[in-house]
């Protein structure tokens, strides 16, 4: 990949033909849309396939590409001569007898800038091509336009080289109107694409737009400032008045407020906050005013890393892209062989004059070719549905996810934080013979203050709320999926599951009644074990989510069978599924259950999606045809996974498996187009209806398709940013 990224260097601000670039931030990294292993420090265009490269990551301070302005330039200066050249080349013949006197001379002069000067960026990129012994679309427009080029002057200067069976009108037939025609018309279809092309990082701009330039810190004497949001600092207190947006995530300090978060989350009702949620930054804050505190700033915010995920995805290949790789890989050669045979066979067996019409044929031939439509027919479908996907809070991590999910035939959800809301409610304790119901919750919050899952969140807010002073533990230990182990005050604590409870060896069933009449109602028990002895149990109940039976309903129409897999009791679990209407439920699962379940379904031929949201699903996430995380999850989860959902919303399962499938049939149609496009313009060009029809391809009827042709594909991708919800 390093070997391909330096074949192609130009100087800092300059494009591929020396014209001024625009101004980019200092260390941007440009890439090509179908090529993008290829990343260059500067602007230029794409050794492979010639294709004006952009940035990675694009910016709010980019100007208007310079290559279009370029373009645009070159296109409206020369098209007057086009059109005068492409007039003469017409009618000159009937001004005088036998032609405008020095009519060649005359087209030579109005078309060679035309050619030398609109057309030099082509020139320039077919020859690169050649040296990087990389031939694309612009190896086949030189050799197209300098032998209709050259021939013509050679026709002008010497016209007696030639064989009286080639005058037309008293003399030698010219093309300069062809390659005028198809200088004029590939400026237009590049001036096309890239206006096109620049709609595909709409969906990145309008996110980098939406963070705030400012954030209003209180100072540790409580008066205030308005600060630059790059200065502002992990644990810094935040004033959100009314109408302002979150500057960055944190947590809420005081006040109360209805918080807009659709801008990322793609949920349009605004969110109550209080002490102690959570915020996100660049959202609204539509009535309240909020003290915050700074917990995740600059690159660590979520904003910054959907950007960066969204960047990440547009620039990976689907795997529906082999097929076009592997033809492009041969296809100007294929086409530069088929140019020579349409040549030689008009010459040799064609109707007089065999070698004009051989020689105006292979032209359309090398004309029509567009191997641009099949390189871009999946990047631009990529680009435009990851784009679309982020406005909906749904990110993906390569194309590849996008892809398969429309496979997905089974998808194994865990409980808490996917199925409910995350935010466990404390119920109640249940102490054992022999001790207290403050030392147990006391015991428990203070071995739990080194979790991070909701339900120990859940038990240390309640030890607080009650006055209880939390010890430090001197030694914690998460048993992923089956509770927690530590050290407080010198004594050994456990709290987790009946699965944590068997492995410490501790009696658990002192407590079953209780337990089971408390997991029939759904609430989530703990036991805690104190030196191998039970202590009690703790009941914390998670509300399931408003929006859970709409998504489940959805997911089993689109034909998915939905399995719950939960590090809960089997009687909470099945309580739950129960109300939820899932038939397969498997309780106290560790994270190799879970990991085997998958293995298991996979290996009966299912394709298998699984969304969770903590540590413990990481490994099943990684291992599932498609993870699935729960963007209100954990780190690990969210980068074990292939897509996440920002607001963590079932539904959001069903809006991106929709997307899926709208995304790969716009890449088949693209794709299909591209191939039969292709298929189709070529024999027709070589002149095969020609016996049946007596028409030909003209040379400037192969340039106008070719040029629309990938501006085709271009548009046909930006359909998928209208995609409904």
């Amino acid at each position: 990949m390093n070997d391909i990224a330096h074949l192609h260097h130009h100087e800092p601000g300059h494009d591929g033909h020396g014209e001024p670039a625009a101004v980019a931030p200092e260390g941007t990294i440009f890439t090509c849309p179908m090529h993008p292993q290829i990343r260059l420090p500067a602007p230029g265009n794409c050794p492979i396939c010639g294709m004006t490269l952009e940035p990675v990551m694009p910016s709010l301070e980019e100007g208007e590409n310079p290559e279009l302005i370029d373009f645009r330039r070159r296109f409206w200066w020369t098209l007057p001569l086009t059109v005068i050249v492409t007039a003469l080349a017409m009618v000159g013949h009937r001004l005088v007898e036998g032609g405008l006197p020095q009519q060649s001379w005359i087209e030579l002069l109005l078309s060679s800038p035309v050619i030398l000067w609109a057309g030099w960026p082509f020139f320039a990129r077919g020859v690169q091509s050649v040296k990087n012994r990389s031939p694309n679309m612009w190896t086949l427009i030189m050799l197209g336009v300098s032998a209709a080029y050259g021939y013509s002057i050679v026709a002008t200067l010497a016209p007696g080289l030639f064989p009286p069976a080639l005058l037309m009108d008293g003399r030698v037939g010219v093309y300069y109107e062809a390659a005028a025609v198809i200088i004029s018309l590939t400026l237009l279809g590049q001036i096309l694409e890239l206006r096109a092309r620049s709609q595909t990082s709409a969906a990145i701009r309008s996110l980098l737009g939406l963070a705030p330039k400012t954030a209003r810190r209180i100072r540790a004497d409580g008066t205030e400032e308005d600060i630059p949001l790059t200065h502002v600092h992990v644990g810094d207190a935040l004033r959100v008045r009314p109408g302002e947006k979150v500057p960055v995530d944190g947590v809420v300090l005081e006040g109360e407020s209805a918080v807009d978060e659709s801008m990322l989350t793609g949920e349009p009702l605004p969110v109550t906050k209080r002490p102690g949620d959570k915020v996100i930054g660049a959202t609204i804050n539509t009535s309240g005013a909020l003290v915050m505190r700074s917990e995740k700033v600059g690159a660590q915010t979520m904003l910054s890393q959907i950007v960066q995920m969204v960047a990440l995805a547009q620039r990976s290949r689907a795997p529906m892209q082999r097929l076009a790789d592997v033809v492009a890989g041969y296809f100007v050669g294929i086409v530069v062989l088929i140019a020579a045979l349409t040549l030689l066979g008009w010459g040799f067996f064609g109707p007089q004059p065999s070698w004009v019409y051989g020689f105006v044929n292979a032209v359309a031939v090398l004309i029509i070719a567009c191997p641009c439509a099949l390189g871009l027919a999946t990047p631009m479908s990529i680009m435009a549905a990851t784009g679309r996907a982020a406005t909906q809070g749904i990110l993906f991590r390569d194309a590849a996810a996008i892809e398969g999910l429309r496979k997905v035939d089974t998808l194994i959800v865990d409980k808490t934080g996917t199925l409910t809301e995350g935010k466990p409610a404390f119920d109640r304790v249940i102490p054992a013979p022999g001790f207290a119901e403050q030392d147990v919750l006391q015991t428990a919050g203070s071995v739990d203050q080194g979790s991070e899952h909701p339900l120990a969140q859940a038990i240390v807010s309640e030890a607080r709320r009650r006055g209880l002073t939390l010890d430090k533990p001197e030694t914690f230990e998460s048993a992923s999926g089956i509770g927690v182990r530590g050290n407080v005050r010198g004594r050994r604590i456990a709290l987790g599951n009946t699965a944590l409870m068997e492995a410490e060896k501790v009696e658990w069933k002192v407590l079953q009644k209780e337990t089971e009449g408390l997991r029939s109602e759904g609430a989530s028990v703990m036991y805690l074990a104190v030196e191998g002895r039970l202590a009690g149990l703790i009941a914390v109940s998670d509300p399931v989510k408003a929006t859970t039976v709409e998504a489940l309903t959805t997911l089993r129409d689109a034909g998915i069978n939905v399995i719950m897999a939960t590090g809960d009791g089997l009687t909470t679990a099945r309580s739950v599924a129960t109300r939820l209407g899932i038939a397969d439920v498997y309780g106290e699962v560790k994270p190799q259950d879970k990991l085997a379940l998958v293995e298991r379904l996979q290996r009966e031929g299912k394709i298998v999606a699984m969304a969770g949201d903590g540590i413990n699903d990481a490994p099943a996430l990684a291992k599932a045809n498609v993870g699935i995380a729960m963007g209100t999850g954990t780190d690990v989860a969210i980068n074990s996974a292939h897509v996440t959902l920002v607001k963590g919303d079932l539904r959001s399962i069903a809006r991106s498996r929709l997307l899926s499938l709208e995304t790969v049939r716009n890449m088949r149609q693209n794709l299909g187009f591209a191939f039969v496009y292709n298929a189709l313009g070529i024999p027709l060009a070589a002149g095969v209806l020609y016996p049946f029809t007596g028409q030909l391809l003209s040379p400037m009827i192969a340039a106008l398709a070719m040029s629309l042709s990938s501006v085709s594909v271009i548009t046909n991708a930006l359909r998928l940013r209208r995609t409904t919800r």
